[in-house]
């Protein structure tokens, strides 16, 4: 008798078993599919169904809401109809940035554990696969060449800088940011084109994303890079594209004596072409000088020249 009963709570555990590790498995781990946004408000503003999410102008607004603290968010399809926010959270996948901002719009494949903390979904994401990009990808990009774009930031000390102010010298105006891995690599190569190309009238300067709040992290950057020309603070996603450039940092763009955009350079500049770049517009400037008309005409100006 005692050894049926041992038999029958065994049994009783084996079947227990699968359905409770069955349960462990859908509570903890997840798949998970949907696109990135980049907060519940944006998200909100209009029906899903009807209107898509991810276009230039929602992709500018996630800069902001972002660099705000706003958490980003992964919007799932349910079968009721509607949509469940999942707060994404770091989990094994190392993503490039301080933040998840490279993925707002884009439509993406997640693994990881999920939970709910202050009664909101999140993923603790573990792999990540890129299953579409943002809609504006694929809306046609703004192109600056042959035109003149100003910008008005200020300096490390609060002084009022614009980019006119430089009319008469080859300018190279660089997007940036501290928390950009990239934009680190080519800090050294527009040092060595300041260095190489200043004495020939050419004027490196660096348009910061950080903002004033960020000064000394810019100042110790500027350090620590040994950077050798002037950097301002608070460049948006809406000056990047007005020069052409879209939204990823980092973007270079080359700028002629006469003000307008005659080069722009998605992504970590590469040296040998900026350089080409420069020397054809520095030997056209040396014919049309030829009457004796000085190469380099330097305008007395306020423009900084140096980091401040």
């Amino acid at each position: 008798m005692k050894i049926k009963q041992l038999s029958l709570s065994i049994l009783l555990i084996l079947a227990a078993l699968p359905a409770t590790m069955a349960q462990s498995a859908s509570t903890g781990l997840a798949r998970l599919e949907g696109q990135v946004v980049c907060c519940e408000d944006c998200w909100a503003k209009a029906d899903r169904k009807v209107t898509p999410y991810g276009t230039r102008g929602d992709l500018e607004k996630a800069v902001e809401c972002v660099a705000s603290g706003d958490p980003t968010l992964l919007a799932v399809a349910s079968e009721q109809g509607g949509f469940t926010l999942y707060e994404l959270k770091t989990g094994k996948f190392k993503r490039p940035g301080k933040n998840w901002l490279a993925y707002v719009g884009k439509r993406l494949e997640v693994t990881g554990s999920t939970g709910k903390q202050k009664e909101r979904p999140y993923i603790k994401v573990d792999t990540l696969t890129v299953l579409a990009e943002p809609l504006a990808a694929s809306e046609p990009e703004i192109s600056a060449i042959g035109t003149e774009v100003d910008l008005v930031l200020n300096d490390l000390s609060g002084v009022e800088q614009r980019l006119s102010s430089y009319r008469g010298r080859i300018v190279v105006l660089n997007f940036w940011a501290t928390y950009c891995v990239p934009c680190r690599k080519e800090m050294p190569d527009l040092a060595a084109i300041q260095n190489h190309y200043a004495a020939l009238g050419v004027q490196v300067v660096g348009a910061a994303a950080d903002t004033v709040e960020d000064k000394a992290k810019v100042m110790r950057f500027i350090k620590d890079s040994k950077l050798n020309f002037p950097v301002w603070l608070g460049a948006t996603a809406e000056n990047m594209e007005r020069f052409g450039l879209g939204l990823a940092l980092p973007g270079t763009v080359v700028i002629g004596r006469d003000g307008k955009v005659v080069a722009a350079f998605k992504g970590v500049i590469k040296l040998a072409e900026l350089k080409k770049q420069l020397d054809g517009l520095l030997a056209t400037a040396e014919k049309e000088s030829k009457g004796g008309i000085a190469a380099v005409t330097e305008k007395p100006s306020k423009a900084s020249s140096v980091p401040s």
